[in-house]
């Protein structure tokens, strides 16, 4: 049975799963393989390297390349130096970049040239004079054999580094406190420039293992990883889940469901991680009925009942549903493996140890009792605060410490949260409150929807209609008569969307880490 680590700093981590399980593989990618003991010898040759460069603690050193062993090598250094690891979005802009290097107070930036459709060399050219732009940034640091004018070679690294003894790392790795901060986070805002979330080490380790005990997580467990690294899911949740266990991470560096089927057929992956489009993705390709996933075994995800059910039948039998926001450490509650089906479809089940959660009437302050809709508010693992951002920290507690996650939802019988969508999403029509996500629930039950997105639309006379953006399912047709008599039958009159607009996938609006935006669903409606 797994043994919660010791460990509450990420270095000391890596040095005790280092000594439990030396021989177990830690990570593939990249067409490499490390055991735990090669990782932990990689990641300490990189380490002396960036104290060689000048990283100290409390500097903040960027990443921006896909899922490469260089990421998570670079992310263990970072953090073993008391560094502050920053996170940057593989999607974003000239624009973006600069903010976010900007903003984090970036010392130094570990950067591939060109990721998929992406030349970032190209935008640092665009924000050159450094001095004037980004006067923070000292070094930059080149994955790949072609530099960024005068850059170091990532390869060269530990080469800078020989000189500093284990002596010097041991020293910078023991002035690491629990509490300091390991991670520096940028949610995706759609509207407004995104927050710096600040993600402690002991939160990294404990959240995550009690994410993994309840997916059941052992050693021998191995992970397919395509989700970004540089989202929560991917560097805080999935990552620590399988550190804290001695499992192994086996990265995919981009998302292409033909490979992905590949790879977790050939490295006999355990559990999934990723999003219902993947999962859609990975059931709807040709190559589906050629490939043996019978490996799969659990994982965590996000999704409908049918968008879940999808994964059950890839494989993933004791897959979990899973909720929490990156301030959250990944996840607040997580299902158990071990529990029904219908429980793991229909909520995300109880809060995680560590966390205390409340649902509360937003406008009263009241305390909601089971089966009460209102906003989920948390307390335990959760961001001491939004980097630079003092006012945005206060808003984001209540008056008893909880944090506020914008979203709405109820304690059933059984005591599992279940998730009713964000709080802004929410529809009044008519002077009635729906929830976005029910009606969604209703119109993917239809055989011919592949997914459905509903939101309000202002009307003078109720205030908002209903309305659904519908996805339809390869080979299929339906119109909206069909959709409207197949919602009568399951909801009440007033959730019956009374506008739908019919869109290929390509034509949904994404924000730079993919991500629907909502807010500009509405858009399709305007004439």
């Amino acid at each position: 049975m797994p043994v919660i680590p010791a460990s509450r700093t990420v270095a000391s981590l890596l040095e005790e799963m280092g000594r439990r399980f030396p021989e177990r593989e830690a990570l593939v990618g990249g067409g490499r393989r490390y055991t735990y003991t090669q990782l932990l010898q990689s990641v300490r040759a990189f380490a002396k390297g960036l104290l060689a460069l000048g990283v100290r603690k409390g500097d903040k050193v960027a990443i921006l390349m896909g899922n490469t062993p260089e990421w998570i090598i670079a992310n263990l250094a970072i953090c073993m130096t008391g560094g502050t690891m920053v996170a940057v979005n593989t999607w974003l802009t000239a624009r973006e970049l600069a903010y976010v290097l900007h903003h984090s107070d970036a010392t130094m930036l570990i950067v591939t040239g060109r990721y998929l459709r992406y030349d970032y060399f190209r935008m640092l050219a665009e924000l050159e004079p450094f001095a004037r732009s980004l006067p923070q940034l000292r070094k930059i640091v080149h994955v790949g054999e072609t530099p960024y004018r005068d850059s170091i070679a990532f390869a060269a690294v530990p080469e800078v580094g020989a000189a500093v003894s284990d002596a010097v790392l041991d020293a910078a790795q023991h002035a690491i406190a629990p509490t300091d901060v390991a991670y520096l986070l940028y949610t995706s805002g759609s509207t407004s420039t995104p927050k710096g979330v600040l993600l402690q080490h002991y939160g990294l380790i404990e959240n995550m293992f009690h994410i993994g005990e309840r997916m059941h997580v052992t050693e021998d467990d191995r992970l397919w990883l395509a989700v970004s690294l540089f989202w929560g899911l991917g560097c805080e949740n999935a990552l620590f889940n399988l550190l804290t266990h001695g499992g192994c991470i086996v990265l995919q560096e981009s998302f292409e469901a033909g490979e992905a089927l590949r790879v977790i057929q050939d490295e006999r992956c355990t559990l999934f991680y990723g999003t219902p489009n993947m999962g859609q993705a990975l059931a709807d390709h040709p190559d589906r009925s050629k490939c043996d996933l019978s490996s799969l075994r659990s994982g965590g995800t996000i999704g409908t009942p049918e968008q879940l059910m999808r994964l059950v039948d890839l494989g993933a039998r004791e897959i979990c549903n899973i909720y929490g926001l990156t301030e959250t450490y990944g996840n607040c509650c997580v299902t158990d493996a071990d529990e029904p089906l219908e429980a793991r479809l229909s909520t995300v089940g109880t809060p995680l140890p560590g966390f205390e959660l409340r649902i509360v009437d937003a406008t009263t302050g009241r305390i909601c009792g089971p089966r009460e809709v209102g906003d989920i508010r948390v307390k335990g693992y959760v961001t001491p605060e939004y980097y630079k951002d003092e006012e945005k920290t206060r808003d984001a507690f209540d008056d008893d410490g909880f944090f506020r996650t914008g979203d709405r939802g109820y304690i059933d019988d059984s005591g599992r949260l279940v998730f009713q969508g964000r709080s802004k999403e929410m529809i009044k029509t008519g002077g009635i409150n729906v929830a976005p996500i029910e009606v969604e629930e209703t119109l993917m039950r239809h055989p011919a929807v592949m997914a459905a997105y509903v939101v309000g639309i202002p009307d003078v006379k109720d205030d908002e209609l209903v309305a659904a953006v519908i996805v339809t399912r390869h080979g299929h047709a339906v119109d909206a008569d069909a959709l409207t008599r197949h919602c009568r039958q399951g909801m009440a009159s007033y959730k019956v969307p009374k506008a739908f607009r019919f869109v290929r996938e390509a034509e949904l609006p994404l924000t730079t880490t993919g991500k629907l935006q909502k807010n500009r669903l509405a858009d399709l409606f305007k004439v």
